[in-house]
């Protein structure tokens, strides 16, 4: 009975600190987002007009007219399409001189990322544009709280590292997302397991061994939250791999080695209830580790899918899937404003968005469309104009309408539009993998941690990297994987018909290949925390060498 009381006691607690945290103002916030969509076309514009007038007279204003430009129509007469190459001699410039470059308020920060290929980008951050960072991460943990129970206890947020390093100019770089959550304040950040410190951990071993630590810790997480479900998986190889490590740390409160600055209170209940778990037969389970877990805030599209799918089985029953909202380093696409149904209205308060038709797209003729003129049920390309200086700025991303708030389309994320090749005029895109994979795999109750497929030119074929823990039926999975492509792809069956294309092969990688692969870009500069996997690539592009962890017939 007191043990009821307690905990109901515990849970009113604990709504009161929500509704704390988020205030009234964020209800304000959120409703004006809401309001906003009844008008989409008239909000673009006004924001459209600020942006252009705030910064008409920088050296990009100037050059393309931004004082004269009085609609969206003359906007993109004047300015053309640009991607990170094109300004990035403008944002350099900007950082080492202080002109007004891009923007007429000066950048204080840049987010750092390497994209999926190439060098990293430095996208600039003002204090304008911090601000609605933070106010669009807050809208976001609002409609969390009213629509679902997942705040009831304590939150597993995985983030980046505030600051990795400091521009020539001197002017700090690194994950906006880190930086927000080192700078909160004292009591909101006691709901979070995970101390900020943690992201500073350089070592890719050590850092998710103290994650595991600190979380473990905790039997009342209800809430894990990163932006990639691999991420969890790769936590519980952890966790597995290093069990009584973990549990000799929690029961003194002391980190091994190098780790040993990090210091937590001893816990040896909890350590022996966790050492009794792993001593259990049988695959260790999120179910296991937090029995109160009721939800998980992460991508659920694109190539996102993969590993959500393996992770749906290691949750408790009824946990909730929260889409964490499509979001980049360049700017914030989407904000769920339904955390119940997922339902993602466009950032249209923040972010000037035009959109370009799939196929016209990647035809070469597309016309650009508002967000207003967007149809249910279609795929578009999508090109932001933001107030930290990116104007029409190719996201190289594809989204699809998937219902509407008010008068505004809602958007999920599809894949990178760099996810396409084209070996022989079959243009086969990672939408299409993904669909043929995942259900040739499915039908052979085959579960896979990871998987790739690499197109080489030279060899005139498809490739099929595979690593998966479960035992089912491997027999001709390259014929039902090539029947699926030829399906869904009728340029692909006409090549493979005519010989054009060879006949797609399958490897099999030896466990624990997916989480190499995934080191190994994120040491070459990608993020650990958002790491996207590419499930289509062309080989020659591909540095890792996925022959050498290939399982040997």
């Amino acid at each position: 009975m007191a043990d009821g009381f307690s905990s109901r006691l515990a849970r009113a607690a604990n709504r009161a600190l929500i509704q704390a945290v988020l205030g009234v103002s964020q209800g304000r916030a959120y409703r004006a987002l809401l309001e906003a969509a009844k008008h989409p076309r008239d909000t673009q514009l006004r924001l459209l007009g600020r942006i252009l007038a705030t910064n008409e007279a920088t050296e990009i204003g100037e050059r393309y007219g931004f004082s004269g430009l009085r609609d969206a129509q003359a906007y993109r007469r004047a300015v053309p399409i640009q991607s990170y190459e094109q300004i990035r001699p403008l944002i350099e410039r900007q950082e080492l001189t202080g002109q007004n470059c891009l923007t007429a308020e000066r950048p204080i920060y840049y987010h750092r990322t390497s994209g999926t290929v190439g060098a990293p980008k430095n996208i600039p951050v003002t204090a304008s544009g911090l601000a609605c960072i933070r106010r669009q991460q807050k809208i976001s943990a609002y409609s969390q709280a009213r629509g679902t129970t997942i705040f009831e206890g304590r939150v597993f947020a995985i983030g980046g590292q505030a600051v990795e390093g400091r521009m020539a100019g001197g002017t700090p770089f690194g994950s906006a997302s880190g930086l927000l959550y080192r700078s909160q304040p004292r009591f909101i950040r006691q709901k979070f397991v995970l101390p900020p410190e943690l992201s500073d951990i350089d070592d890719y071993d050590a850092r998710y061994f103290a994650m595991a630590v600190y979380g473990l810790q905790e039997e009342s997480v209800s809430c894990i939250v990163s932006a990639n479900p691999s991420t969890f998986l790769r936590l519980l190889s952890v966790i597995e791999q290093q069990a009584q490590m973990v549990v000799d740390s929690i029961a003194s409160g002391r980190l091994p080695g190098e780790l040993a600055r990090f210091r937590i209170e001893p816990r040896p209940r909890r350590a022996a209830a966790l050492e009794r778990q792993f001593a259990r037969q049988g695959r260790l389970s999120f179910a296991d580790l937090w029995p109160n877990l009721r939800g998980v805030v992460c991508w659920t599209g694109g190539s996102c899918a993969v590993p959500l799918d393996a992770l749906h089985e290691l949750l408790p029953p009824g946990v909730q899937v929260v889409e964490l909202g499509y979001l980049a380093s360049e700017a914030r696409g989407t904000i769920n404003v339904d955390a119940a149904r997922n339902v993602c209205l466009p950032a249209m308060l923040d972010t000037f968005f035009e959109f370009a038709d799939r196929k016209d797209w990647e035809a070469g003729s597309a016309e650009m469309c508002g967000l207003h003129e967007i149809e249910q049920g279609r795929e578009y390309y999508i090109f932001v104009t933001t107030g930290d200086g990116l104007y029409r700025y190719d996201m190289n991303d594809v989204v699809r309408v998937n219902g509407a708030v008010h008068g505004t389309p809602t958007l999920e994320f599809v894949q990178k539009g760099k996810g396409m090749t084209n070996i022989t005029g079959e243009k086969l895109s990672e939408a299409q993998v993904l669909s043929a994979v995942t259900g040739a795999l499915k039908v052979r109750a085959i579960r896979p941690r990871f998987f790739i497929v690499l197109a080489d030119e030279q060899a005139a074929g498809y490739t099929l990297f595979v690593e998966s823990d479960s035992h089912g039926d491997r027999s001709n999975l390259s014929d039902a994987v090539d029947r699926h492509l030829c399906t869904l792809n009728i340029e692909y069956d006409s090549k493979r018909k005519s010989g054009r294309l060879r006949p797609l092969v399958v490897r099999w990688l030896h466990n624990g290949a997916g989480d190499s692969y995934r080191m190994n870009r994120v040491a070459a500069g990608q993020r650990d925390a958002q790491f996207k996997y590419l499930h289509l690539q062309y080989a020659h592009e591909c540095t890792f060498d996925f022959d050498a962890l290939t399982e040997r017939s």
